[in-house]
C-alpha cells in the first residue's frame, strides 16, 4: 500500500478555505453583473434569482440597460471616463517615476541623514488623507487649482510613501556589484538608475503602477473635495451622481453603471496578474 502524504490534508484544507474566500468575494460582483442584465421588474423583485427571466432576451435587455446608462443626458459617463483616464494616466506615470527615483536615493546612494529621511517617509504612511485634506485644499486654492484636475494628479509626481518603501526594499536586493561595474564603465548615478536599476525592476514598477491605477480609479474623496464642475467629474463621482439623481434610479440601471465602472479595473487586473504575481514574489524574495 502506498503511504499517505501527511501534507496532503493541510493543503486540501488550505485550498478549501481559499476557495470559500474567493466565492465570498466574488458573489457581490457576480450578483451585480447579473442584475445589470435583468429588466427593471425582475431586478426590483424580492425573488432570489441570479439569472434573468428566460422569457426575456438577455442580450437585448443588457444592450438596452447599458445603452440607457451610457447615453443618459443627466450623467455624462463618456466625459467622466475621459477625465478619469487623464487623471489615472498622469498620476500613474508620475507616481511610478517619482517613487522609483526617491527609492533609488534611499537605497543605493549613501548620504548623511538618509535613515532619518526614510523614517520620515515611513511616518507619513500613518497620516490619513482626511487629516491633510484641509491644508491641501488651502494650498491648491492659493495656486488656483480648485475646480481643475491638477490636484488629482500633480501630487503623484512627488512620490507615495508605500510605493517608495516597497521599491526601496526591492532595490536593496539588487547586487551592488552592478553599480560598481557601471561606475567603472563611466555611468553616473542617473545612468545607473535608468540603465541598470529600472530594467531590473520592471516587475516591481508594474506592481506600483497597477496599485496606483486602481487607487486613482476608485478614489472618491479627493475628486469630491477638489472638483467643483460636473464637466470635470471622475467616474466615481459620476456613479454617485447617477445613484442620487432626481427620481428613483432602477436597480438594473444602477448595477449596469456600477459594472461599467468596475469592468476596466477587472480587465486590467486579469491582463497584468502575471506581472503582479512576479513582482510581489520577487519583492518578497529580496533580502
Amino acid at each position: 500500500m502506498s503511504e499517505i502524504n501527511p501534507n496532503r490534508r493541510p493543503a486540501a484544507i488550505l485550498y478549501l478555505m481559499l476557495g470559500m474566500t474567493a466565492v465570498l468575494f466574488l458573489t457581490p460582483l457576480v450578483w451585480m453583473g447579473a442584475t445589470s442584465l435583468k429588466p427593471e421588474r425582475q431586478a426590483a423583485s424580492q425573488e432570489l434569482r441570479l439569472l434573468p427571466d428566460p422569457a426575456s432576451s438577455t442580450f437585448s435587455q443588457a444592450a438596452k440597460n447599458y445603452s440607457e446608462v451610457w447615453n443618459d443626458p443627466s450623467v455624462e459617463f463618456p466625459i467622466y471616463l475621459r477625465n478619469t483616464l487623464i487623471v489615472a494616466g498622469l498620476a500613474v506615470v508620475g507616481m511610478t517615476i517619482s517613487s522609483a527615483m526617491v527609492a533609488y536615493g534611499l537605497s543605493r546612494i549613501r548620504w548623511p541623514g538618509r535613515g532619518a529621511v526614510f523614517f520620515t517617509v515611513l511616518l507619513s504612511m500613518m497620516i490619513p488623507f482626511p487629516v491633510i485634506m484641509v491644508p491641501l485644499f488651502l494650498v491648491f486654492r492659493d495656486l488656483g487649482w480648485i475646480g481643475t484636475l491638477k490636484p488629482l494628479w500633480v501630487p503623484a509626481w512627488f512620490g507615495g510613501a508605500f510605493n517608495i518603501f516597497m521599491l526601496r526594499q526591492f532595490f536593496m536586493g539588487i547586487p551592488r556589484d552592478l553599480d560598481e561595474a557601471a561606475l567603472i564603465d563611466g555611468l553616473s548615478q542617473w545612468g545607473i538608475f535608468w540603465r541598470v536599476i529600472v530594467p531590473l525592476s520592471r516587475p516591481a514598477l508594474a506592481v506600483v503602477a497597477l496599485f496606483h491605477f486602481i487607487y486613482v480609479w476608485n478614489d472618491f474623496l479627493a475628486p469630491l473635495v477638489f472638483i467643483t464642475s460636473r464637466d470635470q467629474f471622475t467616474l466615481a463621482l459620476g456613479l454617485q451622481l447617477y445613484q442620487s439623481k432626481s427620481g428613483l434610479t432602477p436597480w438594473n440601471l444602477l448595477m449596469a453603471a456600477s459594472t461599467m465602472v468596475v469592468i476596466p479595473v477587472l480587465v486590467l487586473f486579469i491582463m497584468t496578474q502575471g506581472a503582479l504575481v512576479r513582482g510581489v514574489a520577487a519583492a518578497g524574495l529580496k533580502e
